[in-house]
């Protein structure tokens, strides 16, 4: 696509949010970083102001419709606000778990997208960006809130992709890896799982496989400048991994049948080392 139009960017205080928000104004698009709290967005616009692209921090917490003001102009929307929470067994995780992680990485999705159709449309197309995650490729147990919620807006984005095509909006997923974000980082403790005994064996041997990933991490910066790559590529396909172990895991799943990969993967945490 062109460099042109309003690009707005949920979650973008910090993260993978913030590092797409400058790349998008590095490539000359007008970028709104939103965020809940906007006051975190001065050291953004500091970094921001020898762009060639203008960028603004307005206040956008998907959560609530009445914050959810989107230019006239827009062109791109990367929706990737998203929350992450505690990893107990599936039958130790409160409905409220579940609740409270669609609330933010589902339905807030939904409600800004829809919102954000009409004027996508009416600037004659664009690209429709949801950030996702790799592991809902993988069998990884005790994610089930975190993982589905991912997987929810992956099956949305199919729809869209059909739905919107007749607009000149294309859809993409990226589908991030390990990233130097604050939420990969909290994600390095052990699983609450542990603390059911007839679980932590599994627990131990996930968080020893978590360690291992340590050395595979990608750079904001390099993932940041993947995703707006994808964005600018028309010929982008639907899914796209922004780092190595993404673009790894992506490869052997659309090279093998999706029980084989399930299958190749289940030992990690079922089978003693």
């Amino acid at each position: 696509m062109d460099v042109t139009g309003t690009a707005l960017v949920t979650g973008a205080g910090r993260g993978i949010g913030r590092g797409v928000a400058l790349e998008l104004a590095r490539r000359g698009f007008e970028t709104v970083a939103t965020m809940r709290d906007p006051s975190g967005g001065t050291s953004l616009l500091e970094d921001a102001v020898d762009l060639p692209g203008a960028l603004q921090v307005e206040q956008l917490d998907v959560t609530d419709p009445a914050t959810m003001q989107l230019p006239p102009g827009l062109r791109v929307l990367v929706n990737n606000a998203g929350v992450e929470a505690e990893h107990p067994a599936f039958e130790d995780t409160a409905l409220e778990v579940w609740r409270r992680m669609y609330e933010t990485n589902v339905f807030g999705l939904i409600e800004l997208t829809r919102r954000a159709i009409p004027l996508l449309r009416a600037n004659e197309g664009g690209v429709l960006c949801n950030i996702t995650s790799s592991s809902i490729l993988a069998p990884v147990p005790f994610y089930g809130p975190y993982r589905s919620s991912k997987a929810a807006v992956s099956a949305i984005g199919e729809s869209l992709r059909a739905e919107l095509a007749p607009f000149g909006i294309r859809v993409l997923e990226i589908m991030p890896g390990p990233i130097a974000t604050d939420m990969f980082e909290g994600s390095g403790r052990a699983p609450e799982a542990i603390e059911h005994p007839a679980y932590a064996p599994m627990a131990e041997r996930y968080h020893a496989g978590r360690r291992n990933v340590e050395s595979m991490v990608t750079s904001v910066e390099d993932a940041s400048a993947a995703i707006v790559d994808a964005i600018l590529d028309d010929d982008a396909p639907l899914r796209v991994g922004c780092d190595p172990l993404a673009v790894g895991m992506l490869d052997a799943w659309r090279a093998q049948s999706d029980e084989a990969f399930q299958q190749s993967m289940l030992p990690a945490w079922t089978e003693d080392a």
